[in-house]
């Protein structure tokens, strides 16, 4: 059954997908030149005291124009707090420096937080909204491809610490995520090439049909052919809404959305963020864990090979920085899907489909970081 709806808005075809959590439900629109609307789709939905936009000074310059006013039609003149770029700014110490200019605003619990960039303003956003005063509404317009699919859907909210990623953060749902696709022709080539690297773990858990649609398609999805865009966006957007729908604390059945994320993590940490972005540490962390599946007698050699080779199409990183495995495994020990000191993993058995497995012998995470040198 398809799980989008499509709605004709001012002439923009746009498609509407709802994730059902019962009073914390929203939905998922997807379109082409929608941010202009992003005011009426709110006054549709609640009624926000105030608005506040948080967003890096490159994207504001980028897409500003289309956004404010339209809230400002709406009647939410909005203010403006900008962050640096890069991970850093995913920190407490960023944080604090917001609540200090929503305080100066005079925010209240209506007012609602608009996330406008990518995973790292999602990600700060989210968390900040989530504690201030307890819990305010945010909206998440993601900009890049690995926010579009990825972080701006399912509520997790989180900033880093210097000893692992995402360790501090909070379950807070958006009220409302607006994906528009035109955002991507503006998007540098290699953060949408580490953006393709989550679409593939979609494929690899869930969908063999979506994993075969990349191997086929590579060059039009690298030229930004729009129809393969807003395919392989819904597509990775359905699947996480299901799962997000089964799971959304992330229980059990979620944690298979960071299929390679325990090894990608490890390297992002051990490299100080610097040195990868999200996706290309993705990339060489999915290769790593299909070769722990081979290792763990979940899959045969056949799997790791095809997803390296879909990866190198999309001329993603596939070998490993030179870390001590020592490193990586005591840096996975910090990892939030370990729990009674026990490293526990997503293994794929055939693409389309994997399991959880708890307790991973560290010897078989050895041989596996090995294969990937």
């Amino acid at each position: 059954m398809d799980r989008f709806i499509t709605l004709k808005i001012i002439d923009v075809l746009m498609k509407r997908l709802n994730i059902d959590l019962g009073e914390r439900s929203y939905d998922i629109l997807i379109g082409r030149n929608i941010l202009p609307q992003v005011g009426e789709f709110i006054s549709k939905r609640f009624e926000p005291s105030r608005s506040i936009i948080i967003t890096h000074p490159s994207v504001r310059n980028l897409f500003g124009e289309k956004l404010e006013p339209g809230l400002v039609n709406a009647g939410y003149s909005p203010g403006i707090i900008e962050i640096p770029e890069g991970e850093i700014s995913k920190s407490l110490q960023q944080a604090e420096l917001v609540y200090d200019r929503m305080l100066e605003m005079n925010c209240d619990r209506k007012s609602t937080l608009i996330a406008l960039g990518g995973g790292v303003v999602g990600d700060l956003t989210g968390f900040i909204a989530a504690t201030y005063q307890r819990g305010i509404p945010f909206i998440q317009i993601p900009t890049t491809l690995l926010s579009q699919v990825d972080s701006s859907v399912g509520g997790k909210t989180a900033v880093n610490h210097p000893r692992g990623k995402n360790m501090i953060g909070a379950f807070h749902q958006p009220k409302l995520v607006v994906v528009d696709l035109d955002t991507l022709q503006t998007l540098p080539k290699n953060e949408f090439k580490a953006g393709l690297a989550e679409v593939i773990k979609y494929g690899i858990i869930a969908d063999e049909k979506l994993f075969t649609f990349l191997e086929n398609n590579t060059k039009e999805i690298l030229s930004l052919n729009r129809d393969c865009l807003q395919y392989i966006i819904e597509t990775s957007c359905a699947i996480k809404a299901k799962v997000v729908e089964k799971d959304e604390r992330e229980n059990r059945h979620r944690m298979i959305l960071n299929f390679g994320h325990t090894f990608g993590h490890s390297i992002e940490t051990l490299t100080n963020y610097t040195e990868y972005l999200h996706g290309e540490a993705l990339a060489i962390g999915m290769i790593q864990a299909a070769w722990l599946s081979v290792e763990t007698g979940e899959c045969s050699e056949d799997v790791p090979i095809r997803i390296t080779n879909l990866l190198k199409k999309f001329n993603l990183p596939v070998h490993s920085p030179n870390l001590k495995s020592e490193d990586v495994i005591s840096s996975m020990y910090h990892d939030k899907k370990t729990t009674h000191n026990k490293l526990r993993f997503i293994l794929v058995k055939n693409i389309g489909s994997v399991e959880i497995v708890d307790d991973v012998p560290e010897l078989a995470v050895k041989a596996a970081l090995n294969k990937n040198h």
